[in-house]
């Protein structure tokens, strides 16, 4: 069996000071995967902002009409965990083919649905693809560019894992607004037709694995329980953790999540080896991208709610607000990237964190009429501190471990992302209901309910709650400032360890 604890030999291609520059080739294969990751994360966005058109198109209920976005959800964290076997059983190139074939059909499907029942199912198939794309675009990278050029590679890959939050509800809302909500799908036809042409044509084909066996029992206790645990976070939102409609499905995919790192602990080819996250540098890594997708992506979801809601902004005016953020990431991806290769990416979260806590401190006193030009530099300087943390996080992690265990890595890595960011969103979202309803219940004379108790105010009445509700959203920011502190403690202990010396037979972190 490969070992997928540790190298067989010294990596010395590892040494800090060592990284070369992207080849021609590298560049052509990255731009080429580059066009699935925007499909596939642009999609988790863009659909947000059409929840109340779809509504009405299908004369269907809000409740209903969410799993629109809520089936994509979930689809997404149920493939994700097959991910990693099936890039080593089938190949990379030949499994990246399919996820791009699945998405792209599900997009045409979705632009043509005829019921809310069918955009759902349709959604559901998107999912299937988009959730295989990610961790497949990451192996391939990784073993493209080797080690000491992974930096600046995952850096280009970061580009639209950063953007796709900004730019989704500006298209989203254009397309709604102007054109028509199925061009949301269409508009990933030509992308997703050239994607898989250029994919045939310019990767390489790798070598299967035959003789590796799927962890069936594995698989059957991870995805079960990762899709209840979101789906169970999803529903805290409207309802709170405290319905047996949250907390129950989210224990129960727990207590399978939990089944199963138990078993893979015993057994010698599981699923997903959590054993190489306890033996190399990449569990500290790992740890330190789960706290700050729980802190970073609840903040993004309240920055554009705050607009719509507070300030009465559309969607679209409230995604170019964002757009100083994207322009932050841009300036910091690159420079990230170059770092990582050539002082390792261990020490950049460390300094990214400050940052986004330096751009949340604004939204944390936020009003009802806090000027924009201060809340667009907030948004630069937390772009700015996003671009340092969470490519090189990854990067970390994937640097930490043999070649071996690249695909499983990513696919791991893939999961802590879906899972941090549906932890955040819903504890936020929560924070925030509870503070709505502590803050307003004597003002809209209802109790509880959260957002649901603002929709139909009359206007005088929607004028009254316009301050207290901006109070809410500066507590709730606050909470995402006290969660992202927690996630600087691990970073800074990563950043302050000695290196690894490139004799060492251990990645260095």
């Amino acid at each position: 069996m490969t070992n997928l604890i540790s190298p067989a030999e010294p990596r010395d291609d590892l040494a800090p000071g060592r990284s070369s520059g992207l080849d021609r080739d590298t560049l052509v294969v990255a731009g080429v995967v580059l066009l699935g990751a925007i499909m596939s994360i642009l999609d988790t966005t863009v659909v947000n902002v059409a929840i109340d058109r779809l509504a009405v198109s299908f004369d269907s209920s809000l409740t209903t009409i969410q799993w629109v976005v809520t089936g994509y959800t979930l689809a997404l964290a149920a493939v994700i965990p097959v991910s990693g076997w099936a890039s080593d059983r089938f190949g990379t190139k030949r499994l990246y083919v399919l996820s791009l074939v699945l998405f792209t059909v599900g997009s045409g499907l979705s632009g043509l649905a005829w019921s809310a029942g069918s955009l759902i199912a349709f959604r559901v198939l998107q999912g299937l693809g988009g959730g295989i794309i990610l961790p497949v675009i990451i192996t391939i990278l990784t073993r493209k560019a080797g080690a000491d050029r992974l930096g600046r590679l995952m850096a280009i890959v970061g580009v639209p894992m950063l953007i796709a939050p900004v730019l989704g509800p500006v298209l989203g809302g254009w397309l709604v607004d102007d054109i028509s909500w199925r061009w949301m799908f269409f508009v990933n036809l030509p992308i997703g037709v050239v994607a898989i042409v250029l994919a045939q044509r310019v990767l390489e084909a790798d070598a299967p694995q035959p003789a590796e066996r799927l962890d069936f029992t594995g698989l059957l206790l991870l995805s079960p329980g990762l899709t209840l645990m979101i789906y169970g976070l999803a529903e805290s939102s409207p309802y709170g953790f405290g319905d047996p409609r949250a907390w129950l499905p989210t224990l129960a995919g727990g207590l399978l999540v939990i089944a199963f790192a138990l078993r893979s602990w015993r057994i010698a080819v599981p699923l997903i080896d959590l054993r190489i996250l306890v033996r190399t540098r990449a569990g500290a890594a790992a740890l330190v991208f789960l706290l700050f997708a729980i802190s970073l992506f609840g903040a993004m979801l309240l920055i554009p709610l705050y607009y719509q809601s507070v300030r009465h902004l559309s969607a679209l005016d409230s995604g170019l607000l964002l757009a100083p953020l994207g322009v932050g990431a841009m300036l910091t991806v690159p420079v990230a990237g170059r770092l990582s290769d050539s002082h390792g990416p261990s020490k950049l979260p460390a300094a990214g964190i400050p940052l986004i806590i330096l751009g949340l401190v604004p939204f944390a006193f936020v009003t009802d009429h806090t000027p924009y030009v201060l809340l667009g530099l907030a948004s630069f300087v937390l772009g700015l501190g996003n671009g340092l943390c969470m490519m090189p996080s990854m990067t970390a992690a994937m640097q930490a471990v043999p070649e071996a265990a690249i695909a499983r890595m990513s696919t791991s890595m893939s999961i802590v992302r879906q899972v941090g960011a549906s932890i955040g969103t819903a504890v936020l979202i929560v924070i925030l209901s509870a503070r709505i309803n502590h803050d307003l219940s004597g003002v809209t004379g209802t109790h509880g309910g959260g957002f649901a108790s603002l929709r139909g105010l009359p206007a005088e009445l929607a004028a009254q709650v316009e301050r207290p509700l901006a109070h809410a959203f500066a507590y709730s920011f606050r909470w995402a400032i006290v969660l992202l502190m927690i996630a600087f403690v691990p970073a800074l202990v990563t950043a302050i360890r000695k290196p690894v010396n490139a004799s060492s037979s251990e990645p260095r972190a």
